[in-house]
């Protein structure tokens, strides 16, 4: 067995979502981490079990400027991901996507470090191939709404792969299908927080369109056992590499089992469905299977109910205050 080495990690969007899961997990595993974020989405709720933590520290700081620290691995995981946020502020997301992705690159450069780039399933727009495997180029609106992030999502890719090319520096770029658990934010817009939130406070489910669009829903836990096992993979393997749950839901069995699991009797509202939102969206998870052994473990039903929890300890906190 080989000798275990104590890394300092760099995760960007710390405070955040994923960001924070994945500094738990780091930190769990013995290494030191330093957490970014601006907190435009990120919460300190989310980090504060790790503050205390002795190889955890936190800087307040927008990935558009640069930084400079000293480590051996960068997780560039900041950016706002649902679509209430990132077009709340459209040119600060493309900003967040491209200036962002410079300023780490530029620092991994000087560092000689190795990057992690959280790229997103976005990049293949209203999919004409199903499901969708590395190869597929996608079919994104270039100047639709969701552009800002769909199209600074690509461009950080491209940044990505011009640094591993011209610089020949280490990269892996993963990109993530629709992940859900605990530390989501119960007003991002995403469609699982979405539904628990109105479920457990009796209000109606909202479904766009006719509920009958695929999406796939990955557990927080396995995605970010993804990430870890992609960043300890030789580095002549940069991806780009899909991580998701295969699994197909319609958006309406989706709504109808979350009605089920939190024993609520919400009604179903149907709305126009928004513009450029995809009718599939399903990964091809073949290439994470050969070259990083991974695949999800968890079943939606077993990861709905630890989300479920963790919501309604969130809607019972905010009705005392």
């Amino acid at each position: 067995m080989s000798e275990f080495k104590r890394k300092r990690a760099l995760v960007t969007g710390g405070a955040g979502f994923l960001g924070s899961h994945l500094c738990r997990k780091l930190l769990d595993q013995g290494h030191e981490v330093i957490c970014t974020d601006n907190f435009y989405t990120g919460t300190k709720d989310n980090i504060i079990p790790l503050l205390h933590h002795p190889k955890f520290e936190v800087i307040r700081h927008d990935i558009t400027i640069p930084i400079y620290v000293e480590v051996e691995e960068i997780y560039n995981l900041a950016c706002p991901a649902s679509p209430i946020h990132y077009q709340f502020d459209p040119v600060q997301t493309t900003k967040t996507s491209v200036h962002g992705a410079i300023n780490m690159l530029g620092l991994t450069k000087r560092l000689k470090a190795k990057i992690f780039q959280a790229s997103t399933s976005e990049v293949y727009g209203d999919p004409h191939v199903h499901p969708q495997k590395e190869d597929y180029w996608g079919n994104v609106n270039p100047i639709g709404l969701r552009a800002c992030y769909d199209e600074g999502k690509r461009c950080a890719e491209t940044l990505f792969f011009d640094y591993h090319r011209q610089f020949h520096l280490p990269i892996k770029v993963a990109r993530i299908f629709n992940t859900y658990g605990p530390n989501m934010h119960p007003n991002d817009g995403r469609v699982i927080s979405n539904f628990i939130v109105q479920a457990l406070l009796g209000h109606p489910i909202t479904i766009f369109g006719d509920g009958l669009q695929t999406r796939s829903f990955c557990y927080v836990d396995d995605l970010i056992q993804g990430f870890i096992n992609f960043m300890n993979t030789p580095d002549n393997f940069p991806g780009p590499l899909n991580l998701g749950n295969p699994e197909e839901f319609k958006i309406t069995e989706l709504a109808k089992l979350i009605i089920d699991l939190t024993g609520t009797k919400a009604k179903i509202d149907y709305k126009p469905l928004p513009s450029d939102d995809p009718t599939q969206r399903c990964p091809d998870i073949s290439l994470a299977k050969e070259k990083i052994g991974w695949e999800p473990k968890i079943s939606l039903k077993e990861g709905l109910l630890k989300t479920i929890k963790y919501f309604e300890e969130r809607v019972r906190l905010s009705s005392l205050q």
